[in-house]
């Protein structure tokens, strides 16, 4: 096996921990929102423990953080999980970790669309089946007849912009990572110092913020964790495998949320029949849209 081709392997198992890792996100950033509802002293929680976190770990692995390589990850984590990061967790809170969890694994579609768009990609057939496929799911989900009491439809809209937002980071990440010498640990301290940078700010202009903070750091202190190695590992696939490859095994994390929000979660979430077949058309539509690429 040549070395090309070990790299690439390694971030296609990279890809499927990453996906693993944003599947579990859901379930533990619910659990935090049970013990501790406030969504903007948890997500600045959530980006400044995950900063250390990643960064520890970048400075014992003896990463090189070239500010002049490393400035538009800063930018691009401002985005993502920057601003996306508030509404990631208003997304969960409201409509839940399962159904927010599908709308966020329609990431792919939008990745697609932006690439055909903005960057002059072909459209090929796979891209139209599988954005019927994505759609499919979506309007199962809409039309569901039950779901959970905290269920509310302004979550799901939420969801749906953070795909759009999971969308553009694929895209321009991949594109700055082509030009880029720094390693992956490097560029996922910078995307979450960007994340850092807008949402502290974001809490600090409100009242009672060390105190709220303080109290959210404990209960969020896990989806810190999740959202570092989530993170890290995302990086470390897109530094060696294609976003075609990358994409689809990152998609899996829908299936990881309704499997693990099934185990874990129980009645609260209703995860049904509906939801499996839902959860499993928006991962194929998503793997057939990365195919496109």
């Amino acid at each position: 096996m040549s070395e090309r081709e070990r790299s690439a392997l390694t971030g296609v198992l990279f890809a499927c921990l990453a996906g693993f890792f944003f599947g579990a996100l859901n379930i533990v950033m619910r659990r935090a929102l049970e013990r501790v509802p406030d969504v903007d002293a948890g997500s600045a929680a959530i980006s400044t423990a995950a900063f250390v976190l990643v960064a520890v770990a970048a400075v014992a692995s003896g990463s090189d953080f070239d500010p002049g390589g490393l400035w538009p990850f800063v930018l691009v984590g401002m985005l993502v999980p920057g601003l996306s990061q508030v509404l990631v967790v208003r997304s969960v809170q409201a409509a839940g970790a399962s159904r927010a969890g599908i709308l966020f694994g329609m990431s792919p579609l939008f990745s697609a669309l932006i690439a055909v768009v903005a960057f002059g990609e072909p459209l090929r057939w796979p891209l139209a089946v599988g954005t019927l496929l994505v759609v499919s799911g979506g309007v199962a989900l809409a039309w569901e007849s039950e779901r959970p009491a905290h269920y509310r439809a302004v979550g799901a809209v939420l969801a749906v912009a953070v795909a759009v937002m999971f969308g553009i980071r694929d895209n321009v990440s991949r594109a700055v990572i082509e030009d880029v010498s720094t390693d992956a640990l490097a560029q996922a301290t910078a995307v979450m110092l960007g994340a850092a940078v807008v949402l502290v700010p974001n809490l600090l202009r409100q009242r009672s913020a060390a105190a709220r903070y303080r109290a959210a750091l404990p209960a969020f202190a896990p989806v810190a964790v999740v959202t570092a190695l989530a993170q890290a590992t995302l990086f470390e696939a897109l530094d060696r495998a294609r976003v075609t490859v990358t994409a689809p095994l990152v998609g899996t994390g829908v299936l990881w949320t309704v499997v693990l929000a099934a185990i874990l979660l129980g009645r609260s979430e209703l995860v049904g029949r509906r939801l499996w077949v839902v959860a499993l058309l928006v991962v194929a539509g998503g793997a057939l849209v990365a195919a496109t690429k």
